[in-house]
């Protein structure tokens, strides 16, 4: 070997693959070998760090015998010198960090396992969704003047978006009676299952005496034969008996369609999960101005005609329900 490849292999040359040179060394002593020649070459004049001189290299590997290296004499230890006013402000090393616990499994029962079980068996759906972002004018307009008129009654009350696009959804159910419909199978045969009413199914969150949230969606039967009032009626009544815990297994029952409205919460667009024996799960998203605009000037918005809008979208199974359709 060279004095230029023996300068190229130099132990300081391996900045932090300095573990190589260790593991080579270590297979060198085993077994020389077991390395190359190259190494070989590198490791008969090699010295680790801490050791006086070469370890002795077998005799079938080493040409011949290596001359000990003299060893310099140690430097006298200086004398204890009192530590300066800098090394004295170095603070101690930080003290290690509690250790954090194990989390710990919890049991779930009663609804949050079921809904558990009912999102596994989702899974098992091929759904797609459809999203449609539309103009939320006409909606708001007519919900103001409901809600004038109803000021005026002695009842009272006020209509929300929710009922407003509950409603819409029943009616395009009418409309489109293909969408009422489920998948199922008979003696393992795919079948299409069309439902003969519309039990429309409104997710609604319900927070418990503990803190905790869960999610009910019971659902109005035979809605397609309510008008607004009778369906607004109906809503109202279902919402108050889930608040008031008052809800009976009755009410779960037969639902066809299920509408959900994180839109409440500011989410903007959702694609919920589809329940076994559905066929379409709608969501709706926030009604607000474009992101664009929303931190804009309310001036500059009314001047440049700019509405608030609201995304819908229309989850299916897609075994009994096109795109087309959907759309």
């Amino acid at each position: 070997m060279t004095d230029t490849q023996e300068q190229s292999l130099a132990a300081g040359e391996f900045g932090p693959n300095i573990w190589l040179i260790d593991e080579m060394y270590r297979k060198f002593l085993d077994a020389p070998g077991s390395v190359s020649e190259a190494w070989r070459d590198f490791f008969s004049d090699y010295r680790p760090m801490g050791e006086a001189v070469a370890p002795p290299v077998p005799a079938e590997s080493a040409p011949a015998p290596v001359e000990p290296v003299p060893i310099p004499a140690a430097p006298p230890e200086p004398a204890s010198v009192a530590p300066t006013a800098r090394e004295e402000a170095v603070p101690p090393p930080p003290a290690e960090p509690p250790s954090v616990p194990a989390a710990t499994p919890t049991p779930m029962i009663g609804v949050s396992a079921k809904i558990a079980e009912r999102m596994g068996e989702s899974l098992a759906i091929p759904t797609a969704t459809s999203v449609r972002t539309m103009p939320a004018k006409l909606l708001e307009v007519n919900r103001l003047i409901l809600n004038n008129q109803l000021q005026r009654l002695t009842q009272g009350g006020k209509v929300s978006f929710t009922h407003l696009i509950g409603y819409a959804v029943v009616r395009a159910l009418v409309e489109m009676p293909e969408l009422n419909v489920a998948y199922t199978e008979v003696d393992g045969k795919p079948h299409l299952l069309r439902h003969p009413h519309i039990a429309l199914g409104l997710a609604v969150d319900v927070v418990r005496k503990d803190g905790s949230r869960s999610l009910l969606v019971p659902n109005i039967k035979r809605c397609e034969e309510l008008d607004f009032q009778q369906f607004w009626l109906a809503y109202e009544e279902l919402i108050h008996r889930v608040r008031g815990n008052r809800i009976t297994p009755e009410d779960f029952v037969g639902t066809t369609v299920s509408l959900t409205n994180p839109g409440t919460l500011g989410t903007v667009q959702s694609v919920p999960r589809l329940m076994p024996d559905q066929g379409v799960i709608i969501g709706v998203g926030a009604i607000t101005f474009p992101p664009e605009y929303q931190g804009a000037d309310e001036t500059f918005i009314a001047r440049q005609g700019i509405g608030r809008i609201v995304t819908l979208t229309s989850t299916y199974d897609h075994r009994v329900i096109q795109g087309a359709q959907s759309g």
